[in-house]
């Protein structure tokens, strides 16, 4: 068997010819530092290496060898290496060899979208607007200033951003936009913690959108009282909307009367954003049919009694949706705890075969907690655990002024605290010393 010795004294001599073999040895030395072969070195290893290395080696100005001991090709493979390499490569061969699925356009994607038939046409109607005005501008002749920004109004889950990256698309497809690319952002994403840092945190979005469309979620909290960093925001939006009216388009976003309520509130806004499309919640059906896509998209399908169950529990959901409800949102949690359930199930199975992976029964949708209320239900907790804690922090302070402490003169009220006995007072700090305690243990 060959030693490392003679391995790399081969290499050398495919490259360089014959050569000295102290220089040889010298070169083996400095590399590895001994004689033995590595472990999972094969000379074919190397021989397979160095056509490539070869082609890319300088040659040296006298033609011969190349002067320096780091010139020498001395990288080790091991087998693990070397098949993990050549899977990577007959891999990447296979998929060059695939023939590609035609690209979609935009309006295709429009179009295979569920629901949202007025957003569609609305869309439609902008995107033709825009290609005339573009045909007569090319042509020389007057075109109409018309404001590309909108505002999104609508609750979670509605298709806001999922429309937002098609039409990115769209106009991109006409020539209205270069780059086409969606800037997904938010207050976070703009406002920053100190004076100054906001307009610089915001310009980078902006340079990142341009070119495409910044769309910005939740837009109304930039607009907060008594806190002037998300203004700043606003007003480095607005410039950048004046200075860059052809290369960038700014789509605001979220519920429908914070949105108003934002809009209204500052005249550079509602200039700016004049045209909104309004998302409406989905019909159980609609809902039914995110769910369908779901399963096909992902290789899913549900025997005769999971189907009722599904559309049984969506159209419960439907009915007895909050004002915030979740939409699309609430039946991607649905499908996914119900293959959270399913995949718990065919786990426990001796024998699985593709039937198995495949098929979502009645039993995986038992236990499953009742979806729908979402943010609603998370809200309505929040402000009643708010309440009780409040209710808490005042409960014996209630209960001391039953007697008489609602008595609204000022005077008369100082007047009793004037005549308490000490020891009254005291025992009364006591209580509202422990009831504090319970109000921090509860918050806890």
């Amino acid at each position: 068997m060959k030693t490392m010795r003679d391995n790399l004294l081969d290499i050398y001599r495919d490259f360089y010819g014959n050569g000295s073999d102290e220089t040889v040895r010298d070169v083996i030395r400095s590399v590895t530092g001994e004689e033995e072969p590595a472990r999972g070195y094969t000379y074919d290893h190397a021989k397979a290496r160095t056509p490539d290395r070869a082609s890319d080696r300088p040659a040296s100005p006298s033609g011969g060898a190349s002067d320096g001991v780091q010139e020498i090709e001395t990288e080790i493979t091991t087998d693990t290496e070397y098949e993990a390499r050549a899977k990577a490569q007959k891999k990447t061969a296979e998929d060059a060899g695939k023939p590609k699925e035609p690209e979609k356009s935009g309006m295709e994607e429009l179009n295979e979208l569920i629901g949202l038939k007025t957003v569609k046409h609305d869309v439609e109607e902008l995107v033709g607007l825009a290609k005339v005005m573009k045909m007569r501008r090319e042509k020389g002749m007057k075109e109409v200033p018309v404001s590309l920004h909108l505002v999104f109004s609508g609750n979670p889950g509605t298709g806001k951003t999922t429309v937002a990256r098609i039409l990115a698309k769209l106009y991109k497809e006409i020539g209205i936009l270069e780059g086409g690319q969606l800037v997904e952002t938010d207050r976070s994403g703009l406002v920053a913690g100190y004076v100054g840092q906001t307009a610089i945190k915001t310009q980078k979005k902006i340079e990142e959108a341009m070119g495409g469309i910044l769309f910005i979620d939740e837009a109304y909290t930039l607009n907060q009282k008594d806190e002037n960093f998300g203004q700043e925001a606003i007003d480095t939006i607005l410039k950048a909307m004046e200075d860059h009216r052809d290369e960038l388009i700014v789509i605001v976003a979220g519920y429908t009367e914070l949105m108003k309520a934002f809009i209204e509130s500052n005249p550079g806004l509602k200039s700016r954003f004049n045209k909104y499309l309004d998302f409406p919640d989905y019909t159980a059906e609609e809902l039914q049919q995110i769910f369908e896509l779901q399963c096909k998209k992902y290789q899913y399908k549900l025997t005769e009694d999971a189907d009722k169950a599904v559309r049984e529990r969506i159209i419960r959901v439907e009915e007895t949706k909050g004002e915030n409800f979740a939409n699309a949102r609430e039946v991607r949690n649905l499908f996914e705890k119900i293959i959270t359930n399913q995949a718990a199930r065919v786990s426990q199975l001796e024998s699985v075969d593709e039937e198995m992976l495949t098929t979502i029964t009645i039993e995986d949708l038992e236990d499953l907690e009742e979806v729908g209320k979402g943010e609603e239900d998370g809200s309505s907790r929040l402000l009643e655990m708010i309440e009780t804690l409040e209710n808490l922090g005042s409960g014996d302070a209630d209960a001391g002024a039953a007697d008489g402490a609602e008595d609204e003169d000022p005077e008369a009220a100082g007047s009793s605290e004037e005549e308490a006995e000490p020891e009254k007072a005291a025992d009364k700090e006591d209580d509202a010393d422990k009831t504090a305690d319970e109000g921090e243990e509860a918050a806890e």
